[in-house]
């Protein structure tokens, strides 16, 4: 064998597994992606831009994200399948180069009551744990100190079959630190009689007032055949063991008409199936019985804190773990490096990074007693990043959706650092992006559009920021756009008042909200924006609030019936044709048999992920063949539902389909930028700015003088915010005074009057900071609101 040494100097081939730089996409046709191909480079930070509706959150979720997802449940046994998500494969033709999918979406969090901060990260556990090896006097395991853990004891025989069979004697203790009183939830419910019933009226009279219980149906026969009742008697005149048995009677079984049924009080009937269902889950009217029914005090037994008179009691240096809880995250932080115990040190120092990567992040004004399904989308989307801060993994991707919403101008540059720290550690990142700043940062863009919905779902641009902003693409053009400060303000017409307000971090505050003109609340993120205007301006008669809250919504939904447009169409169809309106909705008898209506057939394939397909009896169309005959104008009902919503708005405006209830609810659509929407379009595949621009259109009936809006710029491109603007000013011109939480210059600029809370966050702001009109905020340089305002305005003149 030779032993010659090489002499050239040529480098090594590199090899071939470091050949895979890229996330290759070819062919993607997800929503209203037109077979879209992109080579993302790994290991680098790629902001997706384009217009609201333009295809991102297609291309970015729906196709990179959930591919890579389904990739992994993959790896797992049939077995650990069967629990989790089963996930289709995304329409693609190729996808290659993908790295495990981490994504941190802006859903918020659960709404269930027991969930907080503290317990949706890892620090309440740290906490109980800590309290559970230190805490004086000791009551017991990390699940004392659990507001989750009810407080258990239970004996009997088990029996246990191993040869001869043996039954074995047990007694069963379980220490939780549950509030027996309110179970955990540190408020406890109260039923408002008077709305469950009318005293004065006797059962047959009709005195119950619960929607749904009518005595012509068969809660009628189940009182009359009960027994328990004299069905004509007031129920002012029932005795103590009548109202107990109308309210409070436990199940019981009877015999009605010789059907075996069962009665049940009230109280515990209406508990299970309306008062502890999720309220934005309800239908509409039942909602309303809930809110009028429900009154919530603070628990008298554990005062709000949902712990157990033992975990309360149980302290370390004086700080019990609802003392703690309830600190200012930064301050909770402090104390917990001041406890300095060797036997705990490894515990100590992981609270204390999950605790420093919250005030990292801008969050360090929380508590962990807030309750998680209080967060702001932004809030609840950061939360969710604290647990991948500290993470040891590279080579992941990162997927985020606007991490910038929320966020103030000065918290935006901290949110950067962040992305760009991610990406250093080896990562990739993938951002869905509106805001120039962050846009800036990028290492790579892809430009989707160039319009939304059916106009959109394209590549217009790929490379670098600086071949965007010379590419000529809507998102390029716009990109250094500047709005200028209005010369003129429109003078109010009354004040709002609002006195010593005290909600969250407000500290007292006072304030004039003025009426009749565009007045912007601004301030950094923690500030107390949404406490003064949402705790201090009570949703009622004369005020429409449009907050960033989630559609709740099937498939089945889509604008045409979250806007009641179906209604005056269905009527119009069955006039023209001379049948009932019912047929002409999917959801009724006019529904396709064999897919119900919804258009596509679900094929379970058990352990596997299902398949959906288009129903071929209807082809996708959701009607029945024999209503597709009728038609209005021309067209049949499942061509009007396909129409985009400006095709429509002609459509219903003149001619033999005129019909001014459908071409008003399309006018504020049109109004709201979401004209490029077509009217059956599933409520499950609108993006979040787009959710709201429809809430807000659908609000825009209701008779109000007071319109609140919470970051109405949320999910939207730079070219629309212009159209946002002049949808606000034709608000206040037609009488209406309108009050906006925003963070964004342009609409800060446009404002009438601002007011800037601070100057921090938690218990550093809850003070105004800043009343008056955005030039004379420019000219004051006073605030950190001031500051930006002045950079931004001071960038440009406005096209």
């Amino acid at each position: 064998m030779s032993t010659a040494k090489r002499t050239d100097t040529q480098a090594p081939a590199p090899h071939a597994a470091d050949s895979h730089d890229l996330i290759r996409v070819h062919g993607a046709r997800v929503n209203n992606l037109k077979d879209v191909s992109v080579e993302i480079p790994k290991r680098r930070l790629t902001v997706f831009t384009g217009v609201s509706g333009s295809g991102k959150s297609s291309l970015v979720f729906d196709t990179i994200a959930a591919e890579s997802q389904r990739l992994i449940n993959e790896t797992y046994s049939a077995f650990v399948q069967g629990f989790m998500p089963t996930l289709a494969r995304p329409e693609v033709d190729v996808l290659d180069g993908l790295t495990t999918a981490i994504i941190v979406d802006q859903q918020r969090m659960g709404g269930d009551p027991r969930s907080t901060v503290g317990t949706a990260t890892d620090a309440n556990a740290m906490l109980r744990i800590l309290f559970s090896r230190l805490g004086t006097p000791h009551i017991g395991p990390p699940s004392a100190y659990a507001f989750n853990v009810p407080s258990v004891r239970a004996s009997g025989a088990i029996t246990v079959e191993r040869g001869a069979k043996k039954a074995v004697k047990a007694t069963f203790t379980r220490t939780g630190g549950m509030c027996p009183r309110c179970e955990g939830r540190g408020a406890v419910s109260d039923v408002d009689l008077t709305q469950l019933y009318d005293d004065s009226k006797s059962l047959a009279e009709g005195a119950l007032t619960i929607p749904g219980y009518s005595m012509d149906g068969w809660y009628g026969r189940i009182f009359s055949g009960s027994g328990f009742f004299d069905m004509d008697k007031p129920i002012r005149k029932y005795t103590k063991r009548e109202l107990h048995d109308l309210l409070h009677r436990e199940p019981t079984k009877i015999k009605v008409e010789g059907i075996n049924l069962t009665y049940e009080g009230l109280i515990p009937k209406i508990q299970k199936s309306m008062l502890s269902k999720d309220i934005d889950a309800l239908q509409p009217h039942v909602r309303a019985f809930v809110e009028r029914t429900m009154t919530f005090t603070t628990c008298p037994e554990c005062d709000g804190t949902r712990l157990s008179e033992g975990a309360r009691a149980s302290k370390i240096k004086g700080v019990s773990i609802a003392d703690a809880c309830a600190m200012q995250i930064s301050d909770l932080a402090a104390w917990v490096r001041g406890l300095d115990e060797p036997s705990v040190a490894p515990l100590l120092t992981a609270l204390g990074q999950t605790l420093d990567s919250f005030t990292q992040i801008g969050l360090g004004y929380l508590s962990l007693d807030r309750p998680s399904g209080t967060l702001s989308g932004g809030e609840a989307q950061r939360t969710k990043m604290i647990r991948h801060l500290g993470s040891s993994l590279t080579d992941v991707t990162y997927v985020f959706d606007e991490p910038t919403i929320g966020l103030h101008p000065h918290d935006i540059q901290r949110m950067n650092d962040l992305l760009l720290r991610l990406r250093d550690k080896g990562n990739t990142v993938l951002v869905v992006e509106h805001k120039p700043q962050t846009i800036a940062i990028a290492d790579h863009v892809v430009d989707l559009g160039p319009g939304a919905g059916s106009g959109g779902g394209t590549v217009c641009f790929e490379g670098t920021v600086e071949g965007l902003r010379a590419g000529g693409t809507v998102t390029g053009r716009h990109l250094d756009d500047r709005a200028a400060l209005k010369e003129t303000v429109r003078k109010p017409t009354g004040t709002l008042e609002i006195r010593g307000a005290t909600a969250h971090n407000l500290q007292g505050v006072d304030a004039d909200i003025p009426l009749g003109v565009l007045c912007v609340v601004t301030g950094v993120a923690g500030s107390g924006k949404s406490s003064l205007v949402h705790g201090s301006i009570p949703p009622g008669k004369g005020v429409v609030s449009v907050d960033q809250g989630a559609i709740r919504g099937s498939r089945r939904s889509n604008p045409a019936t979250y806007t009641g447009l179906l209604d005056p169409i269905r009527k119009a169809f069955a006039k023209a044709n001379g049948v009932k309106p019912a047929l002409f909705s999917a959801n009724s008898e006019g529904a396709c048999p064999t897919c119900n209506g919804v258009g596509v057939v679900f094929t379970d394939l058990a352990m596997m992920a299902g398949v959906s397909s288009t129903c071929e009896e209807c082809e996708g169309k959701r009607f029945q063949a024999s209503v597709l005959d009728y038609h209005l104008g021309g067209r049949d009902i499942s061509e009007v539902l396909a129409m985009p919503v400006t095709e429509a708005e002609q459509f219903f405006g003149a001619g033999e389909a005129r019909t001014p209830a459908a071409h008003r609810i399309l006018d504020r659509l049109v109004d709201v930028g979401l004209g490029y929407l077509s009217l059956g379009q599933p409520l499950t595949t609108l993006s979040g700015g787009e959710r709201q621009r429809l809430k807000l259109a659908t609000h825009m009936a209701e008779e109000g003088g007071v319109y609140v809006l919470d970051e109405p710029t949320a999910g939207l491109h730079l070219a629309d915010v212009q159209q946002l603007l002049g949808l606000l000013d034709r608000l206040v011109d037609s009488g209406k005074s309108v009050i906006v939480v925003e963070h964004h210059q342009a609409v800060m600029a446009h404002a009438d009057w601002i007011i800037d809370l601070g100057p921090g966050a938690g218990h550093d702001g809850g003070r105004i900071v800043f009343e008056g009109t955005p030039a004379d905020l420019v000219a004051a340089r006073s605030t950190l609101t001031g500051e930006h305002l002045a950079a931004y305005v001071g960038g440009g003149t406005r096209r």
